[in-house]
């Protein structure tokens, strides 16, 4: 795309995650750029099954199925929590690591007690997203991102989503991502590197 990605379209988002939400429109500040969720276009928007093995996959089911559904430009990403002392869990599987219907709690405590053995010297673990946005015409852009740093014992902070009380990042020792600002957080994060990363590809010449 052009040094000057063109104005007024809007962007569905193949999310209901209001956080995630604001943290794309945060980071994609584009004139006149709208970013829809799914959700708010069909209440009942049947999100595709997530069968792909990496996060790439994942994300361009989520993304192509907006697309062709809504006839938009489309954002999607699939991101997730990949702990060393686990090989890579929960990985893919991070947002229903305790179930298909599991919240963030479920999940977070099946964390802690997956690790419940594991000293907190070996509890390094990264966040990683990758997103997949598919432009008004069709073209493909695919953007990357992670974030080290380690779990803790018990969780901090009410910010955030997900995995965030319990990761502290390498970058801000001392403070989970539930305990940092948006800002904060978009400067650091895996999304935000990612966002970061797309940003820049739509803009180079």
């Amino acid at each position: 795309m052009s040094s000057s990605p063109e104005t007024g379209i809007d962007i569905v988002v193949a999310s209901s995650n209001h956080g995630k939400l604001a943290e794309i429109r945060s980071a994609l500040d584009f004139r006149d750029w709208r970013f829809i969720a799914a959700s708010e276009l069909e209440s009942e928007w049947p999100s595709p099954e997530e069968t792909g093995e990496t996060f790439e996959e994942n994300a361009r089911i989520k993304a192509v199925a907006a697309h062709e559904r809504f006839e938009l430009a489309a954002l999607a990403d699939d991101s997730g929590l990949e702990v060393d002392a686990l090989d890579g869990e929960p990985g893919v599987y991070s947002s229903r690591y305790a179930g298909l219907c599991a919240d963030d709690a479920e999940n977070n405590r099946r964390l802690l007690l997956a690790l419940q053995d594991i000293p907190e010297v070996k509890r390094s673990a990264r966040f990683r997203c990758t997103m997949v946005f598919i432009a008004p015409d069709g073209v493909e852009t695919v953007a990357t991102g992670t974030c080290e740093g380690r779990i803790l014992l018990a969780p901090r902070g009410e910010n955030g989503f997900g995995y965030d009380p319990l990761f502290e990042p390498a970058a801000t020792p001392g403070r989970t991502m539930a305990e940092l600002s948006l800002a904060e957080k978009n400067a650091i994060s895996h999304r935000g590197a990612a966002l970061r990363d797309l940003r820049a590809k739509l803009t180079e010449e």
